[in-house]
């Protein structure tokens, strides 16, 4: 019998390989998906010896509109089908919002909005007509909470998938596809590498942190639970639920008061 086949976007490490690691201890096959090929072909190496999984290494910007349609077919060429898809590729974009020019902006909604939604779309009537598929849309907390002073698109963008994935779960119930949105906070990761905010965030209390294992872990059982949205750890499950019942001006006051512990300024950036 055929193994599933999960896709992941943003494969190459993170929350994406950890999440890649926990399917594949759960039987799935990997279509790993990202630009640095080195890594994906270390990490298919590492999943067939430890857990007797094949996988396909596809390499593809996401920055480009032709990567959703590239990797499916690749897929095809491949003789599989999605049965499990992880929307997991992301970044920020540091600065207020006129700060990068509007060509940063198109890059992040491509990779963070258009290319979700256009592989879900893609892929989703296969799991239906199967009766059986898996979509995690990898959000975050900070879709539960005020924006944020700078990176202005990120939550707003992490908003609009935990929206997306309660929609899509009650499209489906019935159909055997699970769909969840998975809300992790401060992980452990490249992430604040790449956002340069690194130096901020490592000045924040353990409390506050997950490894990308731990959040991967509950990721995994809750879109096997089909629960819509998932906010992983107490911590962030107490931010989130505390963020529904705080009036928006305090709400809104007490970002303005925390962004500078998260976010790097203009002036950071050289530009203010």
């Amino acid at each position: 019998m055929t193994r599933p086949l999960v896709l992941i976007t943003g494969a190459s490490a993170g929350i994406g390989a950890a999440l890649a690691r926990e399917f594949a201890a759960h039987g799935w096959d990997l279509a790993l998906t990202a630009r640095r090929k080195d890594r994906l072909d270390d990490l298919a190496e590492e999943m067939k010896a430890k857990n007797g999984v094949d996988s396909l290494v596809i390499t593809a910007d996401m920055h480009k509109k032709t990567a959703p349609k590239a990797i499916l077919k690749a897929v095809e060429d491949a003789g599989r089908h999605v049965d499990g898809l992880i929307n997991n590729a992301g970044y920020g974009v540091p600065g207020t919002f006129n700060t990068p020019g509007w060509s940063d902006h198109a890059a992040f909604l491509q990779i963070m909005l258009i290319a979700p939604c256009e592989l879900t779309y893609l892929t989703l009537p296969g799991m239906q007509s199967r009766g059986f598929g898996r979509i995690i849309n990898v959000a975050s907390l900070a879709g539960h909470l005020p924006g944020s002073n700078g990176h202005t698109l990120y939550a707003a963008d992490k908003a609009f998938l935990i929206k997306f994935s309660q929609s899509l779960n009650l499209e489906n119930i019935g159909t055997g596809v699970h769909v969840s949105a998975l809300c992790p906070g401060f992980t452990y990761s490249e992430f604040h590498d790449v956002n340069n905010t690194r130096g901020l965030v490592s000045k924040l209390p353990g409390w506050m942190w997950l490894t990308a294992e731990e959040v991967a872990a509950i990721g995994y059982k809750a879109v096997e639970k089909n629960v819509a949205v998932r906010v992983p750890g107490m911590a962030n499950k107490t931010i989130a639920a505390l963020s529904k019942i705080l009036p928006e001006p305090l709400a809104m006051g007490m970002m303005k008061a925390q962004t500078k512990n998260f976010r790097v300024s203009d002036k950071d950036l050289g530009k203010g």
